[in-house]
């Protein structure tokens, strides 16, 4: 009799540790919520990272002042959140570890979408798409894509440029030179120093605006669609910043922001 009294009582006690297990698991998975968005919103501000020689999408004016199409974007998404803007230069090849390590919230600059950026990182859904071109000097004899073997092709460090060019035909045949911005890049292009650069359209749409010292090569060597990085852990800040810019669409304040840039809206914000 004392022995069934044993027995039941381990049984007890096994049931109870085995309850109180399953109620720590539990516990504990309802701790470990995203407090990405609820951070942000406490710290009063949205930590940008950014190339600042990226125009137009970010870059400083003659006064030094940060200027661009995404540094509009995100601080009318910050005016409606009810925080600031904080604007960190970073230099683009390293932009995943100045992610990682917290010093900024999000990747906000024209970045392309790639297969190794969508396994890095959380993307937001793409708000425009663009195209990769090669811009030569507008005196240049080079007149098409073939052309450009046995020249000195300039790409930035750290951007698809790179490895888009890497798989095409004349990657064999020409000298391929990395920078660390466009605006180094097109310096060096106007100088003679490299005979073209593989340049994202709208960046050199919009230089050739105000310079007549380029022109396009007809043809893309790629089409790319741009998004906004954020860490993989993020869900709610993206979410968040996702749903602010399609309010931004249905108000059409998408609409003037890049009306204001490019002379129409090229936004594929949904």
């Amino acid at each position: 009799m004392r022995l069934r009294c044993a027995d039941k009582m381990t049984r007890i006690i096994l049931i109870a540790t085995m309850l109180a297990v399953i109620a720590s698991l539990f516990n504990g998975c309802s701790t470990n919520t995203d407090s990405s968005l609820q951070t942000v919103l406490d710290s009063g501000q949205l930590v940008v990272g950014l190339d600042e020689n990226f125009p137009p999408m970010g870059f400083r004016d003659d006064k030094g002042n940060l200027i661009g199409f995404d540094i509009d974007l995100a601080r009318e998404v910050c005016k409606r959140l009810g925080i600031s803007l904080k604007l960190q230069p970073v230099e683009w090849n390293r932009k995943e570890d100045e992610l990682y390590s917290g010093r900024i919230d999000c990747i906000w600059n024209g970045m392309s979408v790639s297969a190794d950026r969508r396994e890095s990182m959380l993307l937001s859904q793409p708000y425009l798409e663009n195209e990769l071109v090669f811009a030569v000097r507008s005196y240049s004899s080079i007149q098409n894509i073939n052309d450009l073997r046995g020249h000195k092709v300039g790409v930035q460090s750290g951007s698809t440029t790179y490895e888009v060019i890497k798989d095409s035909e004349i990657y064999e045949d020409i000298e391929v030179v990395s920078q660390r911005d466009n605006l180094t890049l097109l310096e060096q292009l106007k100088n003679g120093e490299i005979d073209a650069a593989l340049i994202d359209s709208y960046v050199i749409y919009y230089i050739a605006r105000n310079s007549e010292d380029f022109v396009l090569l007809s043809g893309a060597l790629a089409k790319e669609e741009i998004a906004i990085g954020f860490r993989k852990e993020d869900v709610e800040l993206r979410n968040k910043i996702q749903d602010t810019l399609s309010q931004m669409r249905e108000d059409r304040t998408l609409d003037r922001i890049s009306e204001k840039w490019f002379g129409s809206d090229i936004t594929i914000v949904r």
